[in-house]
């Protein structure tokens, strides 16, 4: 079990990340790629086995998996909290990571399995063994990771929409409390099942939630006590949307079919632009049309623009 000891201070310094994180999503990605037995992920398999048969695809991933093997320990350097800023801000800082810090990492990771020859450059620090994982992070990033990332986007998107809104509602505590049942809140400590039995103490620095795709059953925490608590968490796929049909591809062209798709996870202009890789006027130029055929409604609250499918957009995407 995994207890996690709250004080007054951090029930003040509970957050919830404010998008998936690409880092966490790539690494647990990678874990789940040889796990069959989940089938939420099924059909993801099944679509990056194509990627993975470039050979840049498939070394990078063989390449890290030896460092951060399914459903084992993986050092804390892989996740670093600058991903919270996108992937390429979360790679600039694992090339970062200090020497001290590699070697200890590193040294607990031969504790839990072999490890190749090549660690012995990464727990000295060599800026050409960091440079080498940065990269193939990136790669498998891009395999497993890019192409789901309207799905990633929308499902933590609707994850988070809920853990705000019970926020608002109960303030913290209520936000605690909506991680049940996997999660039992006795105040002031947060209980969850781990595979190692472990207490994790606050002591005043807070914590921050991170929902994620690619987790899956059991939550995971940064491994060293003394790095800014991180407690990442499994979102729901049961009401996860069908991958696009071809044929609305055809009906309507494909990033607009594909803007209609996303609009089912409630998102604002900016949100839609992120998701999907384009521009606001993107965004606007397709919204627009589809507001005037029928298919979504949008509303504008302050600076943002929040779209919604209406029931005959529901209903042509089934």
């Amino acid at each position: 079990m995994l207890r996690i000891h709250f004080t007054d201070r951090d029930l003040a310094r509970v957050r919830v990340a404010a998008a998936p994180d690409p880092l966490w999503e790539t690494v647990l990605a990678m874990q789940k790629l040889t796990l069959d037995g989940i089938p939420a992920f099924a059909r993801w398999r099944r679509r990056v086995r194509e990627g993975l048969r470039e050979r840049d695809a498939r070394t990078a991933v063989r390449f890290l998996q030896t460092i951060a093997p399914p459903a084992r320990y993986f050092p804390d350097f892989l996740t670093p909290a600058e991903s919270a800023c996108g992937l390429k801000a979360g790679l600039s800082a694992l090339r970062g990571t200090p020497a001290d810090r590699l070697g200890r990492e590193v040294a607990l990771m031969a504790k839990h399995h072999r490890l190749p020859g090549w660690t012995q450059g990464l727990a000295a620090g060599a800026s050409a063994a960091l440079d080498q994982v940065a990269g193939a992070l990136r790669i498998a990033h891009d395999t497993l990771v890019a192409p789901q990332w309207t799905n990633v986007r929308t499902q933590v998107d609707i994850d988070r929409a809920l853990r705000s809104r019970l926020a608002g509602e109960s303030g913290t505590l209520g936000l605690l409390e909506s991680l049940r049942p996997a999660f039992r809140w006795e105040a002031p400590v947060l209980t969850v099942r781990y595979p190692v039995d472990r207490d994790l103490r606050l002591d005043g620095r807070g914590i921050r939630l991170v929902p994620s795709y690619f987790c899956w059953d059991t939550p995971v925490a940064l491994a060293d006590d003394d790095l800014p608590p991180v407690l990442v968490f499994p979102v729901s796929h049961e009401h996860e949307p069908a991958p696009l049909p071809k044929h609305l591809a055809t009906l309507l062209g494909r990033t607009r079919a594909a803007v209609l798709y996303a609009v089912a996870g409630c998102p604002t202009s900016g949100e839609l632009a992120d998701r999907l890789g384009i521009s606001a006027a993107a965004v606007s130029r397709h919204t627009t049309v589809l507001r005037e055929a029928g298919l979504i409604a949008s509303r504008r609250h302050g600076a943002v623009v929040l779209h919604n499918l209406t029931p005959m957009g529901a209903a042509l995407l089934g």
